[in-house]
């Protein structure tokens, strides 16, 4: 195996997504958008959309147009009662562990939520740090910037070393044209997507070890 760090994407990666933490995620973004900053109901699923699409996370474009308080928005999207969504996989924590890789979390979510995401999946200890929007800010995945500290933060220079594990197709994309090996943790795979396809978690070691 080439590699010496792994980025895991945390939401709908570590965990299925059919959890549904992510659905309820962007409901209590709504209810933010409404209750906080005042957007019409009728324009939030639209405006929440197209901030997405347009810088990689809702809460990029809300800060751009909407003089946003993050860490206030952050607080109130994630306060959710994880143990409601979240079981965790006994056969994912073993096959994490056996990896010879530094692993890190690379996450659009703040800090505070990942933490909790792990603890609650019983993972925190096998990953070496946490890589938050707040880290790579003013960026964010998809952008080639966002790698780029990633990889400082994970005291990496090479990205031939580095692979980086996403549900997001856009992200995993991103990964693979800042030279980084990416894997698409998804059921189906788009064409020039990723370097690799996973649907089961058992299927990683041989993924990496081909490389």
């Amino acid at each position: 195996m080439r590699f010496t760090t792994i980025f895991f994407d945390l939401d709908d990666t570590l965990y299925p997504s059919s959890a549904g933490l992510w659905e309820a995620i962007k409901e209590r973004m709504n209810e933010y958008m409404r209750r906080r900053l005042g957007i019409p109901a009728e324009q939030v699923s639209q405006l929440r959309e197209k901030y997405y699409r347009e810088f990689g996370t809702t809460t990029r474009g809300l800060q751009e147009y909407h003089n946003l308080d993050t860490r206030d928005f952050l607080a109130y999207v994630h306060d959710l009662p994880l143990k409601d969504y979240l079981t965790p996989d006994p056969t994912l924590r073993p096959i994490i562990a056996s990896l010879p890789t530094r692993n890190l979390i690379f996450t659009n979510a703040d800090i505070h939520h990942a933490e909790r995401v792990l603890t609650v999946l019983g993972l925190r200890d096998l990953f070496a740090g946490i890589v938050d929007v707040n880290a790579v800010a003013p960026y964010c995945k998809p952008m080639p910037e966002s790698f780029q500290i990633a990889m400082r933060i994970a005291g990496e220079s090479d990205p031939s070393k580095c692979a980086m594990i996403d549900d997001l197709p856009h992200t995993t994309g991103a990964a693979r044209r800042a030279g980084m090996f990416s894997i698409l943790r998804h059921e189906t795979f788009p064409p020039e997507s990723a370097d690799a396809h996973l649907t089961d978690w058992n299927q990683l070691a041989r993924i990496l070890e081909r490389q």
